[in-house]
């Protein structure tokens, strides 16, 4: 006796996960299943969480001493993902992997503008393989980089 097809298995425990709040059925949600408009489907939905960091111009290889370019964008997201063009606190970039012992120089916090903020003026003072920078504000999950390298002069 056949109790379920693998085609029904597969739909009976999306739906349980569903249920159970463990699926994201949103606008770009891991499920691909569209927009909901924002509507609550076993959690808070409609852009009550907290906001997010995220890398909008990663950093890329520079030399040691010199300005990293492009400029690095740092951009805020709400719950749905969209830009937080509200949001106001200062953004501030660390090194969160150093394996040189770099400095970081240049300005390190800057309030974002319409969600974006933009370090036009960082650089790192000694070469190395495998840096990652670390962005964080108050009243925001904070993101890390991709890796980058900082060559020597």
């Amino acid at each position: 006796m056949r109790l379920l097809s693998m085609r029904h298995t597969r739909w009976s425990l999306l739906l349980v996960a569903c249920a159970l709040g463990a699926c994201d059925v949103g606008p770009g949600g891991p499920l691909g299943l569209g927009g909901n408009g924002g509507i609550a489907i076993g959690g808070t939905g409609g852009g009550s969480g907290a906001d997010t960091l995220g890398f909008a111009v990663q950093p890329s290889g520079a030399t040691a001493g010199n300005i990293i370019t492009p400029a690095i964008q740092v951009i805020v997201r709400d719950s749905l993902g969209n830009p937080d063009t509200s949001f106001t606190a200062a953004i501030t970039i660390t090194i969160g992997v150093n394996p040189s012992g770099g400095t970081l120089s240049g300005t390190a916090s800057v309030a974002p503008v319409n969600g974006i903020a933009q370090f036009g003026d960082l650089s790192i003072d000694k070469a190395g393989t495998g840096y990652v920078l670390r962005a964080s504000a108050t009243g925001a999950v904070g993101a890390s980089s991709n890796t980058f390298d900082i060559l020597a002069p």
